[in-house]
Formats: C-alpha cells, structure tokens, sequence
C-alpha cells in the first residue's frame, strides 16, 4: 500500500485576527447610539437601575418559591422515608416475634419428644429386666 493512497486533511490559518473590524464596528456602533437616544444619560441609567432593581426582585421571589418548593419536596421525602423505616421495624418485630413463638414451640414440641423417648426406654427397661407386664403375660402363654 501506497502512502498516496492514504486520505489526508489540510488546516489552513487564517493570519488576519479580524480585531481591527471588531474595535471599528463598536466604535460606530456606539457613536450612533449617543446621537440617536431618546433619553439623557442620567434618565437611562435611572431606567437602567429601576429594571435592575425589578428583575433581582423578581429573580428572588423565584429562588424564594423554588426553595419553598424544594423545601416541601424534600419533607415529603422525608415523611415517605419516615413511613417506609416505621414499616420495616414493624416487619422485622413481627419477623423476631414470630421467630421467638416457633422457636418456643419447637422447644415445647423437643420436650414432648424427649419425655417420649425416656418413657419407651423406661418401658423398655422394664420389659428387658422382667418386671413389665409384658414379659409374665407373655411367658404365662408360652408355657400354659
């Protein structure tokens, strides 16, 4: 492969900055602006201020609604936060207390089976030494 073959861009720089047309079209621009205003310099600056004092009015009565609104916002927020913890803590209660009554009843189920398994071993004690009813009723027949 060929490095003709290869697409190549180009930048040219434009020398000329253009700032002496910038300076010449203020410099008009201002100059016709003082030979055709309707007002003084001092009546325009009044108006001037007069509108700036409107808009910062204005533009704090909105940062003032929007803080109110964010304000009202973010205690929604909070209040549906504060809901959603109260519901888990309620859950995880009756999550412990529904553990705690199985664990009592698994406990209470361990000791009935317990008491089971000791009365059949004392049964079967019985039984194996000869003293249970089981062993003379059976040996009465087998000999009888």
């Amino acid at each position: 492969m060929r490095d003709d073959d290869v697409p190549y861009i180009v930048i040219e720089k434009d020398s000329s900055s253009g700032m002496g047309s910038f300076v010449l079209g203020a410099l008009v621009g201002a100059g016709l602006a003082l030979l055709l205003a309707p007002r003084s310099g001092e009546e325009t600056q009044a108006i001037l201020r007069d509108r700036a004092r409107e808009i910062k009015g204005t533009a704090e009565e909105r940062v003032r609604d929007a803080q109110r609104q964010l304000e009202a916002r973010l205690d929604e927020a909070r209040a549906g936060v504060q809901t959603r913890v109260e519901r888990v803590k309620e859950a995880v209660d009756a999550g412990r207390d529904a553990a705690r009554e199985a664990r009592s009843d698994l406990e209470h189920k361990l000791e009935t089976s317990k008491a089971a398994y000791r009365a059949g071993i004392d049964a079967a004690r019985e039984v194996a030494s000869g003293e249970g009813p089981g062993v003379e009723g059976e040996v009465g027949e087998a000999t009888g």
